[in-house]
């Protein structure tokens, strides 16, 4: 088996061996520099040690990870797009250092470059992991257009963001941690197992997210206070609408429009109703909660419990995490 460090750093040097033409250079250097940051390589991680689990051979598992890491390197470039957003991990987007025209068509090649590279699987597992994949990708698309939906709607329930996240978020986390276990031969039981397992990871994770864009620091690679700034409808702004009296509630839904205070007024002023309703609390225990639900479904497969030792270390990892 091999530790999460390791996995990274063996994911890392495939990736870097993967060549792309030079030309047209404006459709293939994105591609470059968007993959030469990818962050925490969270995805494909979590596809190799859940490969782990089941078996020794790592590299069996890499062109679905790589796959993966694609993909969702694509939905990134387009994501920057709809949101405008300039940065992206603590760099210039795609979108703001290439345009938007370059931005959606070197993220189609990465669309087309995923499933590409996840030809390269064993052959016997082809359909049920394109299947898995198809699933995946619908889910994520199906996702980002209710979170679009949100930024037009007057109300929005915890549920309804709960099932947005499920879908953008924890669905590509779930959809990784499938197919890693398909490929080495987990039975469909432990296969629906570590599905479940998975949401409430991604879950976990996106909430912890939305957590540190308003409680984090600029570490985070985007500027702290974002998501107020844009008055997007994340978990914190959701149930602090709900605890909140009508005039908090009319500061909350109006501030990010106001033109006669500073960002960092504006910031300060959510927070502030954040603090007086609870909001960082409960979010916190909301995450707690996912992950003990997590932990304790992954204790249930039907493996040694030395094999999912580092499974277990990795997502408490990414919780823990303040940046």
């Amino acid at each position: 088996m091999n530790t999460p460090q390791q996995i990274a750093e063996i994911f890392e040097r495939h990736l870097s061996l993967i060549n792309m033409p030079d030309e047209p250079q404006r459709l293939y250097a994105p591609i470059r520099y968007s993959l030469a940051e990818g962050g925490k390589r969270m995805r494909p991680v979590l596809a190799m040690l859940a490969y782990n689990i089941y078996a020794d051979d790592i590299q069996r598992v890499l062109p679905a990870a790589v796959a993966i890491e694609v993909f969702h390197n694509f939905t990134l470039l387009h994501d920057d797009i709809m949101d405008n957003a300039a940065v992206r991990r603590g760099r210039e987007s795609v979108f703001a250092k290439w345009g938007s025209n370059v931005a959606i068509l070197s993220g189609d090649v990465m669309m087309i470059e995923a499933y590409r590279h996840l030809q390269g699987v064993e052959a016997k597992y082809l359909p049920s992991v394109f299947e898995r994949f198809n699933a995946m990708a619908a889910q994520v698309c199906e996702g980002q257009q209710y979170d679009m939906d949100f930024e037009i709607q007057s109300k929005v329930a915890v549920a309804e963001y709960m099932n947005m996240i499920e879908l953008k978020t924890a669905a590509l986390l779930a959809g990784s941690v499938v197919i890693g276990a398909t490929l080495a031969g987990a039975d469909e039981e432990d296969l629906h197992k570590l599905n479940k397992f998975a949401i409430e990871v991604g879950l976990a994770f996106q909430l912890q997210d939305d957590l540190l864009d308003s409680y984090g620091d600029e570490q985070l690679g985007k500027k702290i206070g974002g998501d107020i700034l844009e008055g997007k409808k994340t978990y914190l702004m959701i149930i602090s609408l709900s605890h909140a009296t009508e005039e908090q509630r009319e500061v909350l839904r109006s501030t990010h429009l106001r033109t006669d205070i500073t960002d960092e007024q504006k910031i300060a002023a959510v927070k502030e109703i954040y603090d007086a309703v609870g909001a960082r609390q409960m979010t916190e225990q909301q995450i707690s909660v996912r992950i003990s639900r997590a932990l304790a479904i992954l204790d249930t497969l039907s493996v040694p419990q030395s094999r999912l030792e580092y499974m277990r270390s990795y997502v408490e990892s990414l919780v823990g995490r303040k940046k």
